[in-house]
């Protein structure tokens, strides 16, 4: 029988601050860095010898921003505890006090490099606070605007998919007890099988979490397949391309049966010969690759017409679990349709360093 669906731990549900560990958003922080110190090496008011203001203008800077990354994840499991809104405030927080050690250290160790009075290194001391608040400032409001966006987005994602499951769910019910009616009296242990692995689709989706293993995701797959398999019979064949071990990665819930059910309506269903679905799962260069193809019909045959609202809110959910690292691919040569999710290995695993 199916496994039960596992809540995900406090390390893996996702962050605010889990942008903050890809390198692109590092080296703008980097460059982000370099212009504050450019902009207050040609402020008005330096009459030292610019190139050197600026060297090590750059280097507190610098120190200031990778001190206050790395005490974030430092802290990303207690982090990922808090609201968003308290993750900001702490920091903020840290920001400050990173400016306060690392300008601190730099008068420990640069006194004989920066020629400044005692005043004047106080000077620079509340200079650099007051900029690392204003910087502090303006980021809390534009973390909080762009993370409120993102939220509402993601609501507004999780309604569109929670609408087309109520549309989708009658249509396939009625046809699975159709189904299951038809070989009671015939072939019962199979219908007993048909009923089972109904249930266990709707357990999960009516009451399980948003997001599953690829364990579980897969074997919820094939609970659907196995059902679909009895309306179809001969018509519908399955090629399995799945490694011994499968990847240590999370998704969302039922996000590979709908394109599951795309391949059947689209490419099964239609033809009188049926069709080949394909299925395989394979990792590399740090993500995890899962794709499902099938056969289209012979041109000339009648085929039911979509409208990607399925495709599309699997790649809106897909782009929310993985904050835009992963993504859902498809393509069409005219005699396959292929549709590719592709997954951060990493994503929303249980963090074990």
């Amino acid at each position: 029988m199916f496994k039960g669906t596992q809540t995900p731990t406090d390390s893996a549900k996702p962050s605010p601050l889990d942008a903050l560990w890809q390198a692109r958003v590092i080296m703008w922080v980097v460059l982000a860095g370099e212009g504050l110190a450019l902009v207050l090496t040609l402020a008005p008011g330096t009459d030292r010898d610019r190139w050197i203001y600026f060297a090590l203008t750059s280097m507190v800077i610098q120190w200031v921003s990778l001190t206050c990354l790395g005490g974030l994840y430092l802290l990303r499991r207690f982090l990922r505890r808090l609201h968003a809104q308290y993750v900001a405030y702490v920091a903020l927080t840290l920001l400050v006090i990173s400016t306060w050690l690392v300008t601190g250290c730099a008068w420990l160790l640069l006194r004989g490099v920066w020629s400044l009075t005692e005043e004047g290194w106080q000077t620079v001391f509340l200079r650099f606070t007051g900029i690392a608040l204003a910087v502090g400032l303006l980021g809390l409001a534009a973390f909080q605007n762009h993370w409120r966006t993102r939220q509402l987005a993601v609501l507004a994602k999780q309604s569109e998919l929670e609408a087309l499951q109520a549309r989708i769910r009658p249509h396939f019910l009625f046809n699975t007890l159709n189904t299951g009616a038809a070989l009671v009296h015939q072939r019962p242990a199979d219908a007993e099988q048909l009923l089972l692995d109904l249930a266990d689709l709707f357990r999960a989706a009516l009451a399980g979490p948003h997001e599953i293993p690829l364990e579980e995701e897969l074997a919820l797959t094939r609970r659907y397949l196995e059902i679909e398999a009895l309306r179809f019979g001969d018509r519908l064949r399955l090629l399995w391309r799945l490694p011994e071990s499968l990847p240590d990665a999370r998704m969302p819930t039922l996000s590979m049966q709908p394109l599951v059910e795309n391949a059947i309506r689209h490419g099964v269903e239609p033809s009188a010969d049926g069709g080949v679905i394909e299925i395989g799962i394979s990792s590399k260069a740090g993500m995890v690759d899962i794709t499902i193809r099938n056969t289209l019909p012979s041109r000339g045959t009648l085929s039911r017409s979509g409208h990607n609202v399925g495709l599309n809110s699997v790649g809106a959910r897909i782009q929310a679990l993985t904050q835009g690292r992963g993504k859902l691919l498809t393509t069409n040569d005219g005699n396959h349709f292929t549709a590719t999710i592709l997954l951060p290995a990493d994503v929303c695993t249980t963090d074990t360093d």
